[in-house]
């Protein structure tokens, strides 16, 4: 991912926003289209705590998934009647060209015929097969550690790495989030998300919970 963004891109109001994901697809939705790629993927965010606690627990405004940033093509050849977009810092390029998937790391799915986003890549920094997190580099970890499997064989990231990324700007459904699977969290998970603020969000409110 390049420091400067490229000219152009469009920013959309709170309510196109939300009305251009009106059809986002469910995690079985995407897995289904991706069985078989050899690239490691996984659902990430909020789809992913849901899936780990094996339920829907709230209204979900899209749908994300993670995948090696050098892989996405693999992703992107499964959608051959599909657009992709790159997003980043509240634009958005249609049909992205190499400039702008070069400036971003989120990609949506757009239905040409309807100007609908279905879902959003993130293209995650990685050395061959182990994961590097975006926002510190030294923490790297192999790819079978941070992605773990529903009962019917949905991929999706650990809720450790979720909730490490919600908390670098907490909204009110991060908050949720984090207070309704910290009880399912075992005491390993707890530590390990404990570690990890430590070393990206020092002094992260979260934390005491944590360590309590």
């Amino acid at each position: 991912m390049s420091e400067e963004l490229p000219p152009g891109g469009v920013v959309f109001g709170a309510d196109e926003w939300e009305a251009r994901w009106a059809d986002a697809w469910r995690p079985e939705q995407v897995a289904e289209r991706l069985a078989g790629v050899g690239t490691p993927w996984c659902v990430a965010a909020g789809w992913a705590l849901d899936l780990f606690r094996g339920r829907r627990t709230r209204p979900h405004g899209d749908l994300e998934i993670a995948v090696p940033s050098a892989d996405f093509p693999e992703v992107r050849d499964r959608f051959p009647a599909y657009a992709w977009d790159a997003v980043g810092s509240g634009h958005v390029w249609a049909a992205a060209g190499p400039a702008a998937l070069a400036a971003t790391h989120q990609t949506w799915l757009r239905d040409p015929a309807s100007g609908r986003f279905l879902f959003d890549v993130f293209r995650e920094p990685h050395e061959g097969g182990t994961w590097i997190c975006r926002r510190d580099e030294s923490l790297r970890l192999p790819y079978d550690a941070i992605i773990e499997r529903t009962p019917d064989g949905i991929p999706y990231l650990i809720p450790e790495l979720v909730l490490l990324f919600k908390a670098k700007a907490v909204r009110a459904k991060d908050q949720a989030d984090f207070d309704g699977v910290l009880p399912e969290l075992g005491r390993a998970r707890r530590d390990r998300l404990a570690q990890w603020l430590g070393r990206v969000h020092p002094g992260h409110p979260w934390q005491e919970s944590l360590i309590g």
